[in-house]
């Protein structure tokens, strides 16, 4: 069985790449998947949890595939709004971006 550090290791990791990719990014594109990227990191350590803490319960799981579906609805939403701005606006970075009246 593999050690429950290793699994903590790789959703900080996760995690501080996305943080880095939210903080340092300019285009709303890269900035999605790098909130995509956190909210993963977050579902690793739900199911590490759930494994490591009480195996034949599945709350951990549970509440793991809902942090995937919530981060299917936010891709879907905020895709739209990405593509509508760039539409308008000819442009995908956030600094540019600044208002949300055209």
């Amino acid at each position: 069985m593999i050690p429950i550090q290793h699994f903590l290791v790789l959703s900080t990791i996760l995690f501080s790449l996305g943080m880095y990719g939210v903080l340092a990014r300019r285009s709303a594109v890269l900035i999605l998947m790098s909130v995509e990227l956190m909210l993963q990191a977050v579902s690793i350590n739900f199911i590490t949890f759930a494994v490591y803490v009480s195996p034949d319960e599945f709350r951990g799981l549970i509440f793991a595939i809902f942090v995937i579906t919530v981060a299917a609805a936010e891709v879907g939403l905020a895709l739209a709004i990405i593509l509508r701005v760039f539409r308008n606006r000819t442009t995908a970075n956030v600094d540019e971006v600044d208002a949300m009246r055209w």
